[in-house]
């Protein structure tokens, strides 16, 4: 197997992976053990050349993902300021 079919394989693992679990790029990255940039770039260049359709599917949930990034950011941003933040209590005589 060459270096190319490696990636290509790699490819269509991505996107099978993505269309079936609907997970982010970052969640995809982590559960393959590599890079976003890699797996953005598996999905988005060498995935529509090798399966249009599953290439098409997983471009609607990277589109949905993009969408709703700003509120999981927010989400995120709101449970660390919860858990960083210092109890109050009140002094007693």
């Amino acid at each position: 197997m060459t270096n190319n079919d490696s990636k290509n394989v790699r490819a269509v693992e991505l996107g099978k992976y993505i269309a079936e679990t609907e997970c982010t790029v970052r969640d995809a990255a982590k559960h393959f053990e590599m890079g976003k940039s890699t797996v953005h770039k598996d999905v988005t260049e060498r995935l529509p050349k090798l399966e249009p359709e599953l290439s098409e599917r997983v471009r609607k949930i990277l589109d949905y993902n993009l969408s709703v990034r700003h509120l999981r950011g927010g989400e995120a941003t709101k449970q660390k300021c919860a858990h960083s933040k210092p109890t109050h209590t009140t002094l007693t005589e």
